[in-house]
């Protein structure tokens, strides 16, 4: 099953997609849109052009467990870009992602400009890989 993960944003929202053997997760892009419904539409036409079969969409999780106005925000958001593609959509706990893809960037020395444009598809990477491994277990 081919699986898209939305790191979903105000302004920036990051995709991944996963091989149909769900081994490998790759970043998509970034998309720069704050209007919800060009981006449901911009995601729409990516995942036909995918396959996508599943979205594994990112929810912020407080560090004691506790979910926030932000959590509350991508619940609907996945929720609403489920009825517009007809293709299920299921929620992954994102705590520390971008930290994580701000680390993994630092490692390969990618700064500036250029990291803006890229952490949150590695981050929608690391919440693909966190999706995958949660329901291999």
């Amino acid at each position: 099953m081919i699986i898209m993960s939305v790191d979903f944003g105000d302004v920036r929202t990051g995709l991944a997609v996963c091989d149909k053997m769900q081994i490998l997760a790759s970043p998509v892009c970034v998309i720069t849109e704050k209007d919800k419904e060009k981006l449901i539409e911009k995601i729409k036409e990516i995942s036909i052009e995918r396959k996508v079969e599943r979205f594994c969409v990112g929810v912020p999780q407080n560090m004691d467990g506790s979910y926030g106005f932000r959590s509350e925000a991508c619940r609907e958001f996945g929720e609403l870009l489920s009825e517009k593609t007809g293709i299920p959509v299921e929620f992954q706990n994102e705590r520390l992602t971008t930290v994580s893809a701000h680390n993994i960037l630092n490692t390969v020395d990618v700064r500036g400009k250029k990291r803006k444009a890229v952490v949150d598809a590695v981050s929608a990477v690391l919440i693909l890989e966190d999706y995958m491994n949660s329901i291999k277990a």
